[in-house]
């Protein structure tokens, strides 16, 4: 299996896969590696260990040598050229008024690019600020416009575990997250306790969400009529990770509620929503599945929208395309952040 050491550019970040070509690496020691921007500083977060090629990001690429003192020292000095530019870039962008929120500054090892990272709402036009910070630092200039969890990534901070962000550590790439994947997983809908510090649904949602699948996938709804060893009851809630169901027994005058392992009840009736597996159990104990629906004759004219009449026009639909009132447009996913399969736009739910 390849030999692979971590390396980190900035003290907090994610850790990045290089190979350590023969050099006896401790972690904390500072090496020089080429990455897409050129030559650069970082330190090594991860003695080398052994790990299997398909997990690993091709292609890997070598250390090139260890960090000298001048290496350091040229660092420091881009650094506090970071603070400087930092600062002159959101005055700048500022007096021009432009709509746009400065988040960091990165000046390249060799000291001949400043990259700046910004967010904004829509597209900003700064070809005029580039030119003012051109003139002032007398380098190539490149502004990056970013999502709010680039900007938590770039940023850093603890989430509510207490943990060091997911997106700062080990995350390369940002999973979609969706509002169905809290309800799956029986989380409150309060936004504060289901958003991280970007302010969208936590990428950890994502982390045990096929676990939570597969639990659910055995598990009857509430409403589903059981058969207990204390008789027959409704259910009233699960709890699915102990995978046990509360059940309100049938009994006279009484209104017992009971809590029994998923496994040790017999379903009678399920209902609509239950899933296939919980299905198959009530059928196995004499349920008779209601047949489906008949399908539904066709109305006259459906589906003549995508039939094209003369002269090209679509007959029966509105029109779409750059000309009339009814066109579409379509929306894209800030860069950095893929869109989610479902809207993690959380300024719906109430607390």
């Amino acid at each position: 299996m390849p030999r692979v050491v971590g390396v980190r550019f900035r003290h907090s970040g994610r850790a990045y896969h290089f190979d350590p070509a023969g050099f006896e690496l401790r972690a904390g020691d500072q090496v020089i590696v080429e990455t897409a921007r050129g030559l650069e500083l970082a330190h090594i977060s991860d003695v080398p260990v052994e790990m299997p090629a398909d997990r690993i990001h091709q292609p890997l690429k070598p250390i090139l040598r260890r960090a000298t003192a001048d290496d350091a020292h040229h660092v420091e000095l881009n650094r506090k050229l970071e603070s400087e530019a930092y600062l002159i870039c959101k005055e700048k962008a500022k007096a021009r008024g432009l709509d746009m929120q400065v988040v960091d500054a990165e000046c390249a090892f060799d000291g001949t690019k400043l990259t700046f990272f910004f967010t904004a709402e829509g597209r900003v036009d700064f070809r005029e600020l580039v030119k003012d910070l051109a003139s002032v630092f007398r380098m190539r200039i490149e502004l990056r416009q970013i999502g709010v969890r680039d900007e938590a990534r770039m940023q850093g901070g603890l989430g509510i575990c207490g943990r060091e962000l997911c997106c700062c550590t080990f995350l390369r790439e940002f999973a979609p997250v969706s509002i169905k994947m809290a309800k799956e997983q029986s989380l409150s809908m309060n936004p504060t306790k289901i958003s991280g510090a970007c302010g969208r649904l936590l990428c950890c949602l994502k982390y045990e969400q096929e676990a939570y699948e597969d639990a659910n996938s055995r598990m009857p709804k509430p409403g589903a009529v059981v058969m207990t060893r204390d008789g027959q009851g409704v259910i009233v809630d699960t709890n699915v990770l102990k995978q046990t169901l509360i059940v309100r027994l049938d009994k006279p005058g009484e209104n017992e509620v009971e809590t029994y392992p998923n496994e040790e009840v017999d379903i009678l009736r399920p209902t609509p929503r239950c899933p296939r597996a919980v299905v198959n159990r009530a059928v196995a104990h004499g349920y008779v599945p209601p047949p489906p629906p008949p399908p539904q004759p066709k109305a006259n004219g459906q589906g003549q929208g995508h039939s094209r009449g003369r002269g090209g026009r679509r007959e029966g639909g509105g029109g779409s395309g750059g000309s009339g009132g009814g066109g579409s447009r379509e929306e894209t996913a800030p860069r950095g952040e893929p869109a989610p399969a479902e809207s993690d736009d959380l300024s719906g739910l109430e607390g």
